[in-house]
């Protein structure tokens, strides 16, 4: 079965990790999530550009970022967990990278609409939208 790594925002840190927990428990030997523990509560709620403006979260940032890459390298495929069709800059960064290293993208929804916040070409790089962990898994066989 292949490994999956899952790209999401960390206003969704606990949906992430059920999602990540049931397809452990569905037999998924190697699911890599974000690490979003370091995190305080509050921080998590808030819109990126809101978050920026802490400079001690400006500094964690990078390394942030450089962690979960090794994530995405190491698994087989990217299942991006965009809520509502949310996706920030950090996961659209991991899109684009999972997609540099052309792996198969799945996603939990469709784009938001361009009037609502959406982008015009993030969900070009979805290869399929699957919404539930069963379903996703028959893909990794």
């Amino acid at each position: 079965m292949k490994s999956v790594v899952i790209c999401g925002s960390q206003r969704y840190k606990n949906e992430i990790k059920n999602f990540a927990e049931r397809l452990r428990k569905l037999g998924v030997p190697v699911v890599f999530e974000p690490n979003f523990e370091r995190q305080r509560k509050k921080m998590l709620t808030k819109v990126e550009s809101e978050r920026l403006k802490s400079k001690s979260y400006r500094d964690r940032v990078p390394a942030m970022v450089h962690e979960h890459f090794d994530r995405i390298r190491k698994a087989d495929v990217c299942y991006v967990y965009n809520k509502e069709g949310y996706l920030g800059v950090n996961t659209t960064l991991e899109l684009g990278f999972a997609h540099g290293k052309n792996m198969v993208i799945y996603a939990l929804e469709p784009e938001k609409p361009i009037e609502h916040g959406g982008e015009i070409c993030r969900d070009i790089l979805f290869t399929e939208i699957i919404d539930k962990p069963d379903e996703l898994v028959k893909r990794l066989i």
